[in-house]
This record gives structure tokens, C-alpha cells and sequence, in this order.
């Protein structure tokens, strides 16, 4: 299995579980934001916005810089691509389960147990 940080894997998947954080994630992918065009399509206050700007911050998912009294916002996929790596260790150990399953199958489909007594035991 791929081996990541538990810490950052936590606040990566826990900033990922709002959706209105995935939202703004979303909105950044497409380029740099201000705070308040990024709490325009929201129907929330901009200090309840910033709550979930400081959660995305935490998680190293975004990044911030002041200009003045505009903060410019930035995506950072970084943590996102180590919480993609773990989940890919996991399609890859439940695929080849799969498959071992399918070839068992195939296997008692072209040699069908003659009683109940030849089913193998699992």
C-alpha cells in the first residue's frame, strides 16, 4: 500500500467531505480567485466562507496571498494527488481480488462439483 502522511490524509479527506468546500475547490481549479468572487455563487455569509477557506488553507489544498487588502486564493492539487495515490493502492488490491474471484468462477463453471460433497470449502 502507499505509504502518505495519516495527519495530512485526514485533513485532506475531511476538508474533501464538505461540498461547498469542494465547490470552492472546483471554482479554483479554473484559475486564481478573491475571497469575494469565490463567495459570490454561495448563499452564505463571507465570514462562513472564510471558515471553509481556513479548513481548505489547513489542509495545504489552497494557498493565500495578500495584495493589499485582497487575498488571491490558489489551488495546490498536492494533497489531493497523495489522497489519490492511497485510494489507487486500494482499486489495484480490490481488482486483483476480483479477478481472482472471476477466474474461480470460471474455473466451477467449467468443472461443475458432481455433489455437494465436492464444493470446496471456503
Amino acid at each position: 500500500m502507499v505509504k502518505c502522511q495519516a495527519g495530512i490524509l485526514n485533513l485532506t479527506f475531511a476538508a474533501l467531505a464538505d461540498p461547498t468546500r469542494r465547490s470552492l475547490l472546483d471554482h479554483l481549479s479554473r484559475g486564481d480567485c478573491c475571497v469575494t468572487d469565490l463567495a459570490k455563487p454561495h448563499a452564505m455569509s463571507l465570514p462562513a466562507v472564510s471558515k471553509h477557506l481556513r479548513v481548505l488553507e489547513e489542509a495545504g489544498l489552497i494557498s493565500r496571498r495578500r495584495l493589499g487588502r485582497v487575498h488571491s486564493l490558489s489551488l495546490n492539487a498536492g494533497p489531493m494527488q497523495q489522497a489519490q495515490a492511497w485510494m489507487e493502492s486500494y482499486r489495484r488490491h480490490w481488482e486483483a481480488s476480483f479477478d481472482r474471484l472471476d477466474t474461480y468462477l470460471a474455473e466451477l463453471q467449467a468443472h461443475p462439483p458432481q455433489t455437494p460433497t465436492d464444493l470446496p470449502t471456503l
